[in-house]
């Protein structure tokens, strides 16, 4: 699976990031080769400011400015209430109907020097993840301690951007997402790998709602789940997020 662009003009380019993809280049993953600002800048034959990131296994859409200064502006945006952000994930058990997980998170320390310091030491950021459930499922599988296992598709708003945040809020609220190998539960991940052919970390970016940073347009950017996420909607029989 490859990127797409669903969106460009003189300004600005959006884009769907494949599961697995690199949104740059980063000293934690040396050796990847797929790397998205250096494909997108190929396709659109100019250089890009990255606005925003998706983590490596977290597909959806993610966008990039032409200049430095559009790229400060989206930046701007995104970090305040302007900007709507939804995800889409499948979580383990029938989480709420809704609930705002209102939970503070220490930064996630990635390299050696912070990995000195106690996670007891680092300071607390504010966090807030907004959330609805979509569907539910109940499978005849005892994966766990149960002799049948409970799954939810969640639209998820983030309020704050905190690396890992939805992962670490669902873990938080006792529903991890279901394919990640960090706050997830292994049981789950390899009956899903197993079972359903499914071996990704199952959270989507489906819709970024913003103010263009020049023309002031409205831009609804838009990009619904693929490959291995569709098709485990399809097979259980959901609606498919748009």
């Amino acid at each position: 699976m490859y990127p797409e662009i669903i969106f460009e003009d003189a300004y600005l380019v959006a884009a769907f990031k494949p599961e697995g993809w690199l949104v740059h280049r980063s000293g934690i993953d040396r050796h990847e080769t797929q790397i998205l600002l250096q494909y997108l800048r190929d396709r659109a034959g100019c250089h890009l400011y990255p606005v925003h990131r998706l983590d490596k296994p977290t597909s959806g859409a993610i966008i990039f400015g032409k200049s430095g200064e559009v790229a400060a502006r989206l930046q701007a945006q995104m970090e305040s209430d302007e900007t709507v952000k939804k995800y889409i994930a499948v979580c383990r058990g029938y989480c709420p109907e809704q609930d705002t997980i209102d939970h503070p998170l220490p930064p996630v320390a990635d390299f050696k020097h912070q990995r000195k310091h106690p996670r007891a030491d680092l300071p607390r950021q504010p966090a807030v993840t907004l959330f609805r459930r979509l569907a539910t499922i109940e499978l005849p599988h005892a994966v766990d301690r149960y002799p049948t296992s409970r799954y939810s598709l969640v639209e998820i708003q983030l309020k704050t951007g905190r690396r890992h945040q939805i992962r670490r809020h669902f873990k938080h609220i006792h529903h991890p997402l279901i394919g990640c190998p960090k706050y997830g539960k292994s049981v789950h991940n390899r009956f899903f790998a197993r079972q359903y052919g499914c071996d990704r970390l199952l959270l989507h970016a489906l819709r970024l709602q913003l103010e263009h940073p020049v023309t002031g347009e409205h831009l609804e950017l838009t990009a619904p789940p693929q490959g291995a996420f569709l098709s485990l909607i399809r097979a259980f029989g959901w609606p498919v997020p748009r």
